[in-house]
């Protein structure tokens, strides 16, 4: 699909699916939560899309994985312990890179957000795919640089094995001193079960969140995230050489040995 077809069958599907008054709900609950789940009661985008971002997401990992296993010190040195595929290698495909720019897409969020959504991010944070499939893998907890974050659950174990994400709404990422486990203890954390196919869109540089450490083995868990910037990002010094994704040798970043 190119991105004229894509915003095509994105604004038919969306004036199909949603009204005003239904948009100024979720509005709402952004706002409120910094989370919107999109599932089988409610979609974003039709299903054989995320069935054809799913298939690029699995060719991508298989020529182009790299393992992480680290901590974070700009995070309090939570864990990383997954497969990614960088954003460079992520946006050759030329599907992805569709479903990401459509215009309709971003236009429909902005009904959410209550703000415009910008594509003018760093290279490297543009798109990331991450595949965790060992007990203990996990996306630690982390804030995220921009403002928004659409993510693709494009394999998702139950929920028994971990198959959820947690957030904390409204709080603040300094690097220096991230106070993790402080924000833990003086905020309520809200857990959101995810099944394959849903997505969601976070208000990332506020809401701290992770992904939920799986339970055994085979318990696979596949992501894309599309990160997207706010007004405020425009121009933005990114700070901390913490960009673990796309260089795990990082200062912030510390390996750690799969027992």
């Amino acid at each position: 699909m190119d991105v004229l077809t894509i915003d095509e069958v994105l604004g038919r599907f969306l004036a199909e699916n949603y009204t005003p008054e239904r948009v100024e709900q979720l509005a709402d609950q952004f706002h409120r939560t910094g989370f919107v789940k999109f599932d089988e009661h409610m979609r974003l985008v039709p299903d054989a899309l995320v069935t054809a971002v799913r298939v690029e997401a699995d060719r991508l990992l298989q020529e182009h994985r790299e393992r992480r296993d680290l901590v974070l010190g700009t995070t309090g040195s939570t864990p990383r312990n997954l497969s990614v595929v960088r954003s460079e290698e992520v946006g050759r495909s030329e599907l992805i890179r569709a479903v990401a720019g459509s215009r309709v897409l971003r236009t429909f969020l902005e009904g959410i957000t209550r703000e415009p959504i910008m594509t003018d991010v760093s290279d490297d944070e543009r798109y990331l795919i991450t595949h965790q499939e060992f007990a203990s893998d996990t996306h630690g907890w982390h804030w995220d640089d921009y403002s928004f974050a659409l993510n693709w659950a494009l394999r998702m174990p139950p929920v028994a094995c971990g198959g959820m994400v947690q957030t904390v709404p409204h709080t603040h990422w300094n690097k220096s001193d991230p106070r993790i486990n402080e924000t833990l203890c003086e905020r309520q954390i809200d857990t959101h079960g995810l099944t394959t196919g849903d997505l969601y869109l976070l208000r990332s540089d506020t809401s701290m969140h992770r992904t939920v450490p799986l339970t055994e083995d085979g318990a696979v868990r596949t992501m894309l995230v599309v990160t997207w910037a706010g007004e405020r990002d425009l121009g933005k010094e990114l700070i901390g050489d913490d960009r673990w994704w796309d260089n795990p040798e990082v200062d912030a970043a510390r390996s750690l040995d799969r027992a």
